[in-house]
């Protein structure tokens, strides 16, 4: 039997510049939101279109491509893992995010 991979690929484009973390051992961070767009039609036959936002996070030598290249409206194509985690918010309560640790990008618009 096969193990399962927690495996993620999607294109979209940056909503906000990049945002950097430096740590204290000079190793990088990148996070960024990334919009995806959606669509169907309704029981009326309506097209209704959708944004999906998601949150990604890069780290090691990729966190230099998106440091120098990436900026915010460019279309991207990503591809990753999704990671769960928790903390506490500034009032003491508990708050999940989701996000894409995103080990392959290509730079999809000029």
């Amino acid at each position: 039997m096969n193990a399962l991979r927690n495996k993620v690929q999607l294109i979209g484009r940056l909503g906000q510049e990049p945002e950097i973390i430096i740590f204290e051992d000079g190793n990088k961070m990148a996070k960024f939101p990334l919009a995806t767009d959606d669509s169907y039609k309704d029981k009326d036959g309506q097209k209704v279109e959708r944004t999906c936002w998601h949150n990604v996070v890069v780290r090691n030598g990729l966190v230099n491509v998106v440091e120098n290249y990436v900026v915010k409206g460019q279309e991207i194509a990503i591809e990753g893992k999704l990671t769960n985690r928790s903390y506490d918010d500034k009032d003491g309560n508990k708050r999940y995010i989701t996000e894409i640790l995103c080990n392959e990008l290509l730079m999809l618009s000029k």
